[in-house]
Parts: structure tokens; C-alpha cells; sequence
């Protein structure tokens, strides 16, 4: 199991398109520290990168690794190995290996720029955002065997969670005005990870008197220690049950 994460894991960091995502990171990085005189404003720039651009780029990278390593995967399955520890040592290199580029494209002006607890929120949060993304479109393709269909899949459901959904989520709050809704809120926000890591981040740059009453919900639950920990959990939850599934279906899936 550790040869093979080993093996996808320095495969894919010898990657071009990864080492040029990592280097437009850290190059974007740097300039939105470089051109704002305040660190907080950087790390709001810096906000959308971290819940937008590496969602997609870890879904749509997971799900074309998975299909162009078919045939280096139906090799592994005709050894004396088992398929689970085959898929999670697949996960296991695809992880650390976005979680790296994460790492060094953001993580390091970060800790550079603004070494601060917002500053940890954020890498922390995108680092988880990276793991569950991955594990999300090994989801899609383990269940998918075509593969123009299971990218068009992975695109979707990353449209879904970073687009569509704010946009439901307003739609039914208009529909139900007259009912007070903060508190199921905060319920809601657990079925999106990239709410979930907005919510975490905002709150720790101290900008939720800006969204109102549901701002002051949000900070008495997720700004104490109990929500932290239930966030933690929701975003490991996350990564478990898409990565439980996606195992299920490989190890029944006829190759």
C-alpha cells in the first residue's frame, strides 16, 4: 500500500499541470499580498481563490487521473492485493499530493504574510477542501465508467456545491421570509463543505457584523469550541463517507 501512494504520489507532483497550478498559486499569492497595503484585505482576496479555484482544480485533476490510470489500475488489481488498499492508497497519493501544491502556492505567503489564526483557518480549511474535493471525484468516477461522463459528472457537482447552491440556499430564504430561519442555517451550512470553510474563515477575520442577525447566529455557534470541533467533524465526514463509497463501488466494479 505504500509503494503504491509513493508512486502516484511522486507521479503526480512531477506533473506539468500541477506544478503550473502550484505556480500560478503561489505567483497569485504573492501578488495579491504584494499590491494590498493591508494583510486582512489580501486574505479576503485571497478567499474566492482558496473556495473556488482549488475545488475545481482538485475535482477535474482526481477525475482525469482516475480514468488516463486505468490501465495502471487493472495491472495492480490482477496482483495479490486487495482492491480497498489499492483505492485508498490512490486517494492517499492524489491528497497529499493537491494538499502540497495547496501548501506551497498559498500556504506559504500566508504564513509569510499574515502568520495570524485567520491566516491557519485558511490553509487548514483549503487543505480540507482539497482532500474532500478528491474524494468527491473519485466518487464520481468509480461509479462512472465512461469517462467524457464521469468529468462532465465531476464538473457538475463542483457547479452544484460552489455556484447552485448560494443560489437555492437564497431562493428558499426569500420563498420562507416570514419564518426565522438563522438557526436551521447553520444546519443547512453543514451539507456544503465550501459554506462550511467560508463560514469558518469569515468569522475568523471578523466581518460577520456584516451579515447581520445571521452573522451573530453563526459566531455564538461556530466561535466556541464545541463548533469548532463539530466543524471539524463535518468536514472529515466529508472526506469519510464519499471515500467509503467510492471503495464500495471499486471493489464491486467489474474492470
Amino acid at each position: 500500500m505504500k509503494k503504491v501512494m509513493k508512486y502516484v504520489l511522486a507521479d503526480i507532483l512531477r506533473n506539468r499541470i500541477v506544478l503550473l497550478y502550484t505556480a500560478l498559486l503561489l505567483v497569485v499569492s504573492c501578488s495579491v499580498f504584494g499590491l494590498e497595503d493591508n494583510a486582512d484585505k489580501g486574505m479576503l482576496s485571497l478567499l474566492n481563490l482558496t473556495l473556488i479555484i482549488v475545488p475545481m482544480m482538485c475535482i477535474i485533476f482526481t477525475t482525469i487521473y482516475q480514468y488516463n490510470s486505468a490501465e495502471f489500475i487493472e495491472l495492480l488489481v490482477s496482483q495479490p492485493l486487495r482492491r480497498r488498499h489499492i483505492w485508498l492508497s490512490l486517494f492517499a497519493g492524489l491528497a497529499a499530493a493537491l494538499s502540497i501544491a495547496f501548501l506551497v502556492g498559498v500556504g506559504l505567503p500566508v504564513i509569510l504574510f499574515q502568520p495570524s489564526l485567520t491566516g491557519l483557518t485558511m490553509v487548514l480549511c483549503g487543505v480540507a477542501l482539497s482532500v474532500i474535493f478528491v474524494a468527491i471525484a473519485l466518487l464520481a468516477s468509480a461509479r462512472t465508467r465512461d469517462k467524457a461522463r464521469g468529468i462532465g459528472k465531476a464538473i457538475l457537482l463542483w457547479l452544484f456545491w460552489s455556484l447552485l447552491w448560494d443560489a437555492l440556499v437564497l431562493f428558499f430564504l426569500f420563498q420562507l421570509s416570514d419564518y426565522p430561519l438563522e438557526k436551521p442555517m447553520v444546519l443547512v451550512s453543514f451539507l456544503n463543505p465550501i459554506d462550511l470553510a467560508r463560514i469558518l474563515i469569515l468569522l475568523r477575520m471578523d466581518v460577520s457584523a456584516l451579515m447581520g442577525y445571521s452573522g451573530a447566529v453563526f459566531r455564538e455557534f461556530f466561535g466556541t469550541g464545541t463548533g469548532i470541533l463539530v466543524s471539524a467533524l463535518a468536514l472529515m465526514a466529508w472526506v469519510a463517507v464519499p471515500l467509503w463509497l467510492s471503495t464500495r463501488a471499486f471493489r464491486k466494479k467489474d474492470l
